[in-house]
């Protein structure tokens, strides 16, 4: 049996009904796929379990489903979907995210017509609580990335939404560690790792729908060992956001002290310029509190570095998130992707 061109792989965590729709969103030619669900021991296995057995029965996508027999955790699990999958390239998917109808053939031309590069920086939209669709395009057009440093801390920030990430599966392979477990953040190290010595692409095809279920302050990490001593389960408190920021620089420390680069310097400036989804989260918890967790962001995690950062903190004060939220969609719009500051 020929090996699939793609595996799609899915870490899935207690969301059986978000995996079905998942599932069914997939809409490509079958030959192409494989699909590959890693369940991470969660409360509501049997739910999932019977979830992908009714999709397998009736579906023409060949689908390989295992359970963990303990929680790996986030990393984990995408260390063992990378170990499980047998495509020549593999594309993360959130068990919350969607495709976006009829980009899923028109991505894996792409891929195929850029076989010689190991990552793809992908876009991909999610749509807000009112309504509102957001576009994640980051050039004006699909380009190419040279390998260097500058691009890897360009990337990092770009790269943490897990829905759509495609990289080559022997280079997720050839550097498998277990090192950074519990950061939330293995598939970055991947992308730096391949796009300090690499070439890579971006691709302007809005592959995925990211559903963002984190805005419902139900986040589904903290379970597993690796992952307890960080963040806490249920909310999305001050120190979660807080230690989640933090661990971008354990990622980029630990990639500075392998190659001798500067990454924790450049990865700082750059999530201080884009530092909006940082504070933002924190908002809806009301300006005093905003204001607490701004200050730990200065101290903590070094955001202070630029004059973005305090633009977006006192428009946040000033105007609240939802304004916010709206003025910036309606940039990205007029400018036609994310600007590059």
């Amino acid at each position: 049996m020929t090996a699939p061109f793609l595996s799609i792989c899915i870490p899935s965590y207690n969301r059986p009904r978000q995996l079905g729709e998942l599932l069914v969103s997939i809409d490509c030619h079958p030959a192409d796929i494989e699909i590959v669900i890693c369940e991470d021991s969660a409360p509501k296995r049997l739910e999932v379990r019977a979830i992908v057995n009714a999709f397998t029965k009736t579906s023409a996508y060949t689908t390989h489903y295992q359970e963990n027999t303990i929680n790996r955790g986030f990393d984990g699990n995408l260390r063992q979907l990378v170990e499980c999958s047998t495509g020549d390239y593999i594309m993360f998917m959130g068990d919350d995210d969607l495709f976006v109808p009829g980009a899923l053939n028109q991505f894996l031309e792409f891929l195929k017509q850029n076989r010689d590069k190991s990552y793809v920086l992908r876009s991909y939209l999610t749509q807000h609580p009112d309504g509102r669709t957001e576009y994640f395009r980051y050039l004006q057009k699909t380009t190419l990335l040279p390998y260097s440093e500058a691009t890897v801390a360009w990337l990092f920030k770009r790269s943490v939404t897990l829905c759509g990430f495609t990289i080559s599966r022997a280079e997720g392979l050839k550097y498998a560690t277990a090192d950074l477990d519990g950061t939330l953040l293995y598939q970055v190290y991947l992308m730096a790792q391949v796009c300090l010595s690499q070439d890579s692409v971006y691709c302007d095809i809005p592959v995925a729908h990211a559903v963002q279920s984190f805005r419902e302050d139900k986040p589904m990490f903290g379970a597993a060992e690796a992952e307890k001593s960080r963040f806490t389960a249920g909310s999305v408190s001050h120190d979660n956001s807080i230690n989640f920021t933090k661990a971008y620089f354990e990622v980029t420390a630990y990639l500075d002290k392998q190659h001798g680069t500067n990454l924790t310097k450049l990865v700082r400036i750059d999530l201080s310029k884009y530092s909006y989804p940082f504070l933002s989260i924190q908002r809806k918890r009301g300006i005093l509190s905003f204001l607490r967790y701004a200050k730990r962001l200065e101290v903590e995690a070094g955001f202070g570095c630029t004059a973005y950062y305090h633009i977006y903190k006192w428009a946040l004060v000033l105007f609240g998130e939802q304004v916010c939220d709206s003025l910036i969609v309606q940039i990205k719009r007029t400018v036609g992707h994310t600007p590059n500051f």
